[in-house]
């Protein structure tokens, strides 16, 4: 049998492990998953208003280190460092997946209405401007609105699971005129089934979305090698 494929997961909170490993396990159960860990790309964002360039350093040094492990794709899963992600994958030869791009992408197929559900203030305006971003390359008449559901990730740090599923599920029901929701943050990805209790509407998460791109990504650049 051939060997499985490895792939780089890069994290700044371990939030968003198990909803990734989760996602994999589903959708690419194959998979060699190697985790790297930095808790302080976490703690430092929600200190700063702007991604500072010693972050930014941060997230191109941990790039540089998992291209080390020998993966065929590196896949950052913390939504609040994109700009510096991007500059990591213009200067990798892997393929490098920003942690929201394939939900936005999966999202513009659902109508003209997004909605984002947040729970990390920190990342919240960054993905809004690159979903607008990408709207507008791609000549799309996509609107987005965020909303934040306050209380839910403390909730969840704290170890209640229950609770941030719930505000979360909330804050979808409050806005109902949505054509699409989108929960924002890998750590979110559990409050996918409460939220679709609550609405007809699709509701996107980032693990399921990233898996499928990583995969089809890896492949793609299997074959151009």
């Amino acid at each position: 049998m051939p060997d499985p494929v490895r792939l780089s997961l890069i994290h700044a909170t371990r939030l968003a492990i198990a909803p990734v490993e989760a996602a994999f396990a589903e959708h690419w159960p194959e998979a060699e998953l190697i985790s790297l860990l930095d808790e302080g790309l976490s703690i430092d964002r929600a200190k700063s208003a702007d991604l500072s360039p010693d972050l930014a350093a941060r997230i191109l040094t941990l790039a540089r280190y998992a291209e080390g492990t020998g993966p065929a794709g590196i896949l950052y899963t913390c939504s609040a460092f994109g700009t510096a992600i991007e500059e990591a994958a213009r200067t990798s030869p892997l393929p490098v997946l920003k942690p929201n791009e394939a939900m936005f992408e999966e999202a513009f197929g659902q109508g003209a209405r997004a909605a984002m559900i947040y729970t990390f203030p920190a990342a919240a305006d960054g993905m809004a401007e690159e979903f607008r971003e990408e709207a507008a390359r791609r000549g799309s008449d996509a609107r987005l609105t965020t909303h934040f559901a306050e209380g839910a990730r403390e909730a969840l740090a704290a170890g209640d699971a229950e609770t941030h599923n719930r505000l979360i599920a909330e804050t979808v029901a409050r806005n109902a005129e949505a054509d699409v929701f989108m929960l924002a943050h890998f750590s979110m990805a559990p409050a996918a089934p409460a939220c679709r209790a609550v609405t007809e509407r699709p509701v996107l998460t980032a693990p399921e979305a990233a898996v499928r791109k990583m995969k089809a990504l890896v492949e793609a650049h299997g074959r151009a090698t």
